[in-house]
């Protein structure tokens, strides 16, 4: 697989953020940052994800996605877009109830001309794990299935 990279464009308050690669909780501090940028933005209007070039995305990334789509209903009241073409990764969104957050699409969403990488922002330790707590909470409260699922994970990040 190859590395992760997260990658991001905007015009006139409307935003596309594209993970490309296996996505990793390496880039939570990265993903989230950028996220709260985006909502600092007195002009936001819309942001669709573009997963067309994911490989893998771990369940803290898709925490932080959830996260993005539950904040965007309670502080603008529509739904985002997700944009998938990989049948395994359609079934992942699907499983982890993906469908309750976003409009999901499986095509390729427009180009935009100008998306760049996003510089990777290093979090503390301490740092990186708490966004994985909270990400997998967020998860938990998205669907019985998934509190079940990560549980015994957040019992063991909160103990250790």
């Amino acid at each position: 697989m190859t590395q992760g990279r997260i990658l991001a464009a905007s015009q006139d308050g409307a935003y596309v953020i594209r993970l490309e690669g296996d996505v990793r909780l390496t880039l939570c501090t990265t993903i989230d940052d950028y996220i709260e940028k985006m909502f600092a933005d007195p002009e936001f209007a819309s942001v669709w994800v573009d997963l067309c070039a994911a490989e893998g995305i771990d369940s803290t990334t898709l925490g932080l996605l959830a996260r993005l789509a539950l904040k965007v209903k309670e502080r603008f009241g529509f739904t985002p877009a997700i944009y998938s073409c990989d049948p395994g990764i359609n079934r992942l969104l699907r499983s982890m109830a993906f469908h309750r957050l976003f409009e999901l699409h499986e095509e390729v969403c427009s180009n935009p001309d100008s998306i760049e990488e996003i510089p990777t922002v290093i979090g503390s330790e301490e740092a990186v794990k708490q966004k994985v707590i909270e990400a997998h909470r967020v998860l938990m409260g998205i669907s019985d299935e998934n509190r079940d699922r990560f549980k015994d994970l957040i019992t063991a990040l909160e103990c250790g």
